[in-house]
């Protein structure tokens, strides 16, 4: 993909004054991360230094005051990044066609235990999820209304012809960005959602702008971690939701989507969290509807139409974008799948049942891993995927503390989408706006917070 600012990447003077207005405007607009190392304080620290000088060889010390910034603005492209206008279109139409398919694999009990029965055996975090869904389901679902908040991800893949093709890397069903959608959501009256939120969070803006939003219209924001739901969360027996004594409607997750977040009674707080009949984002089910293997058994031929019975023009659209992805379960097929991966490392990506980023393996790395697991049954918790190649071109990546300096980059694009569910009637289905994240061509994985990609815009071409 040919990029549109050409002449300007090639001045560095201007693009040094460009990047210091960029930067100031970022600041102006609270563009703005927790730095790693302070990322559970968005103070500026201050520490006491002594400074030791020589005058005429005597020393003295005096003391110097010195500021640490544990604010900083998120890294970003200096310039928008060209996508082709038809793909962003496709990303958008296809969006609510994956709202709905992520509402009936949620619904589809039977199709998660089938699918998810291989993995389950190996892996313990999607095992701890599926045993939570099992007691809900045993005990009933007090929850009547459903609400998703999804991220379908792409990138843009570069075909022999030189056309390019809109490819799905996954669909993120917990802890998405609300992205636009806070501005859209109607008001409730005097409601109170409780956002679960992990104690270290660099992205914290991004949580509070959506605090923001909510309060504005009325709708109290109570941040706890799951150590705060076990100690005071507690249900009536009508299984109600209270926090600190108060009901809550909602329960917002920004925790809880990683092995890492979860203790025994972390696992313990998610299940009480479950058992009420508060609207979750996501509930159990949905998040288990987000996982690799999931994406993966939904790629099979004919998986689509018994999801969405009579909707051919929606299985169609949902097609067009799916990768190659092969399942690794024990069998000739996930011995086939393994062996073309080893023959040919650089056409497949292995992916384990995990969100958050930096946990995919490619190349020497992957071929490795298959080498170990490949007479084992730990296999069947990763999932083989097809490499998406895009066309790289070249932007400008502003990062704190480095210098304005322009690189081969790839995008990926990312379409968010709303549902609610009222039992068994689909009240609202949207798509809700989009992410853009670039990177180096260097870089195989990784997000925003990891370092590795910067927030970018699209620029229809």
């Amino acid at each position: 993909m040919a990029t549109g600012w050409g002449s300007l990447l090639q001045d560095e003077q201007q693009l040094e004054e460009l990047a210091r207005q960029a930067v100031d405007r970022a600041l102006a607009e609270g563009v703005l991360l927790r730095t790693s190392q302070e990322p559970s304080s968005s103070d500026v620290s201050f520490i006491l230094m002594h400074r030791i000088p020589s005058v005429n060889g005597s020393q003295f010390s005096f003391p110097l005051l010195m500021a640490i910034l544990v604010v900083s603005y998120a890294p970003f492209t200096l310039f928008p990044s060209l996508v082709p206008s038809a793909l962003l279109e496709q990303a958008y139409a296809v969006q609510m066609d994956f709202n709905l398919l992520v509402d009936a694999v949620s619904q589809n009990a039977a199709f998660l235990e089938q699918t998810l029965s291989s993995t389950i055996k190996r892996d313990n975090f999607t095992a701890h999820l599926f045993d939570i869904h099992k007691q809900v389901l045993k005990e009933g679902i007090a929850q009547t209304v459903f609400l998703g908040l999804n991220r379908s991800d792409y990138m843009f893949q570069r075909n022999t012809d030189g056309s390019a093709a809109l490819k799905q890397i996954e669909i993120n069903t917990i802890s998405a960005s609300f992205g636009g959608l806070a501005s859209r959501t109607p008001a409730v009256h005097r409601a109170r959602v409780l956002l679960i939120a992990q104690e270290k969070e660099r992205n914290i803006f991004d949580q509070r702008a959506i605090e923001n939003e909510l309060l504005a219209r009325n709708i109290h924001v109570i941040r706890r971690k799951f150590e705060d739901v076990s100690e005071k969360g507690s249900l009536d027996q009508d299984r109600r939701l209270f926090m600190d004594d108060q009901e809550v409607a909602v329960v917002y997750f920004r925790d809880g989507y990683m092995p890492s977040h979860y203790s025994l009674q972390n696992w313990g707080a998610r299940l009480l969290l479950e058992r009420s009949c508060a609207v979750k984002c996501p509930d159990i089910a949905t998040q288990l509807a987000g996982t690799k293997k999931v994406q993966q058994e939904l790629s099979r031929s004919g998986m689509l139409e018994v999801l969405l019975p009579g909707q051919p023009e929606a299985v169609a659209r949902l097609r067009a974008t799916f990768a190659g992805l092969y399942s690794l379960d024990m069998g000739e097929e996930g011995d086939q799948a393994i062996t073309e991966a080893i023959a040919a490392p650089s056409c497949f990506v292995l992916k384990p049942q995990r969100e958050g980023g930096g946990n995919n393996l490619y190349g020497e790395e992957m071929v490795q891993a298959l080498e170990r697991l490949k007479d084992s049954e730990e296999r069947a918790s990763y999932i083989l995927m097809e490499k998406i190649e895009p066309e790289p071109f070249g932007n400008c990546l502003l990062r704190p503390g480095s210098p304005a300096q322009v690189v081969q980059c790839i995008s990926e694009l990312g379409i968010f989408g709303v549902y609610v569910r009222q039992g068994k009637t689909l009240v609202m289905n949207k798509h809700v706006g989009h992410l853009l994240r670039t990177k180096a061509i260097e870089h195989a994985d990784g997000g925003v917070a990891a370092g590795v990609a910067v927030l970018d815009n699209p620029y229809p071409v």
